[in-house]
């Protein structure tokens, strides 16, 4: 058996964390996914157990390990792509987790930074390039510091453990126990200043956030050290950590400025490559954020981002807790059998809105059925929700950016469903190309950029591996596109009006 060079990758998300090893041709290999549990045990909180991300995490990349034994690939190097801006505090005397980690997707600080929205917005959107927001690691974790009497105490003797899961992850899989963090996961966690490569200590400073906690940064692209074979089974650098969304980009090759990619997973996530330059039009929407793409030998490119929070998720409780469809390929199969003339409807807002602006307390709609209304038809709304928050995203990304979008690049689980690609294209009147096995692009993207230089002479050599697999185009004009965009944006816009007047009324009451 011949043997081949690859890179080990995990691709660390919300829901489930996986692990492959990517060969030099392209291939995946060794693929293994371990599922994860979220809770969201009251409004605006979600959680999820840090030692379960770290055990399956592990389990994971054993069974890729052991597929690429018998493979014939021999791992040179490690990547990882981690879920962004979730915060875990550990004690680094005994390892263990002392809270909760805090997904990305929860919201219970939401009021609190309202609250200072008006003092820091104006500083924050061009520097760090997002508002003050409805989530911030740092807050949270200075809150749990004054709250929680163990992780106080952690604080206390100096052996308290902060970070992102990029950060959680190395700290435990890596010889020597480095406390790092990257830029792709910096940046989405409210305090960093993405054209200098560094923390916003002034607003951390305001947030109370205790700066000795602060995880070094790093590039991307770097050297974080050698795992540890005790746990993973394998001895290899790792050269590569970022964000999952930045992985997905990469893997499927949007690598040029005005390259377009859409990778549907826990959330819908819409970028916009900018290349070495930053926004026209920064600020324009409140839940359109900039961003480094991914930062390499020292230089960053750019990104504009917009998503919606969830989607895939919706898509797993519509299955799982309710139990309406089997699984995400059912809703796909049933709603390419939909009425044409289908009035319901279904806004994707289950941790609330970020289009037109950001408002929490939007919560998820399913409206217009009545007794002629299939499960069909109930499958195409949920689907046309996700494309029609997906067109927004697309846009506002493109008027932030200051840039035409010729097509979009997809990714992700929900991209092997054809009515939702259809849709899309229909609404953003914009080509949705849709590579094979494009729903590895993340564990693709992190190995192509840790084995840039090594295995693959660089970037480009690596994504001249992919292949395309379908291409679709816009069925509708774009009168009809309008009509069809206008009517549910304007639904959307009945919820947020709705949602701030009762907030209005209630604290009217209350004064």
């Amino acid at each position: 058996m011949s043997i081949r060079n690859g890179i080990l990758a995990i691709d660390e998300g919300t829901t489930g964390t996986r692990a492959a090893w990517v060969a030099g041709d392209g291939t995946v290999g060794g693929l293994h996914y371990e599922r994860l549990t979220v809770s969201a045990p009251r409004p605006r909180v979600v959680e999820q157990d840090p030692a379960e991300i770290l055990r399956k995490t592990i389990e994971a990349v054993q069974h890729a390990v052991a597929d690429a034994r018998r493979e014939g690939v021999a791992i040179v190097g490690c990547a990882i792509a981690t879920q962004r801006a979730t915060t875990v505090l550990w004690d680094t005397a005994t390892g263990e987790p002392l809270t909760p980690a805090i997904v990305w997707q929860d919201t219970r600080h939401a009021d609190e930074l309202a609250a200072i929205a008006p003092e820091w917005d104006a500083r924050l959107i061009p520097a760090v390039g997002r508002p003050v927001g409805v989530r911030s690691p740092y807050l949270t974790a200075m809150r749990l510091i004054e709250t929680d009497a163990r992780v106080r105490q952690a604080h206390q003797r100096g052996t308290l453990g902060f970070g992102t899961v990029d950060t959680w992850l190395l700290w435990n899989l890596v010889q020597g126990r480095p406390l790092l963090t990257t830029a792709t996961n910096a940046t989405s966690c409210g305090a960093y200043v993405i054209a200098e490569h560094r923390y916003e200590t002034d607003y951390l400073d305001a947030l109370g956030f205790p700066r000795e906690l602060l995880p070094a940064l790093r590039d991307d692209q770097d050297d974080f050290g050698i795992t540890d074979p005790a746990l993973l089974g394998i001895e290899v650098p790792v050269w590569a950590v970022l964000g999952d969304q930045h992985a997905g980009m990469l893997g499927l090759g949007a690598l040029e400025p005005g390259d377009a990619m859409c990778v549907h997973g826990t959330g819908s996530f819409v970028d916009l490559n900018l290349g070495s330059s930053t926004p026209a039009n920064p600020g324009r929407y409140e839940g359109t954020l900039s961003l480094v793409a991914w930062r390499a030998q020292q230089r960053s490119r750019f990104t504009v981002e917009t998503f919606t929070a969830a989607t895939g998720s919706a898509i797993d409780w519509l299955c799982g807790t309710l139990g309406w469809f089997d699984d995400a390929r059912a809703i796909s199969a049933a709603a390419a059998s939909a009425s044409a003339r289908r009035q319901v409807r279904f806004l994707p807002a289950m941790t609330g809105v970020r289009m037109p602006v950001v408002e929490p307390g939007v919560r998820s709609a399913l409206t217009g059925f009545d007794f002629s209304t299939t499960k069909a038809d109930v499958a195409a709304a949920v689907l046309e929700g996700i494309a029609h928050s997906m067109a927004w995203s697309l846009e506002a990304d493109a008027e932030v950016a200051g840039v035409d979008v010729a097509s979009v690049l997809v990714g992700g689980g929900l991209s092997l469903s054809d009515p939702l690609l259809q849709m899309q294209a229909d609404l953003t009147q914009v080509p949705q190309r849709r590579l094979r096995t494009t729903d590895v692009a993340s564990i693709r993207g992190a190995a192509f950029l840790a084995g840039s230089g090594s295995v693959w002479p660089d970037m480009e050599a690596a994504t001249a591996t992919l292949v395309q697999e379908a291409v679709f185009e816009p069925a509708i004009d774009r009168a009809e596109r309008d009509e069809r965009v206008g009517v549910w944006r304007e639904r959307v816009n009945e919820e947020v009006r709705r949602v701030r007047e009762t907030t209005v009324t209630e604290n009217d009451e209350e004064s």
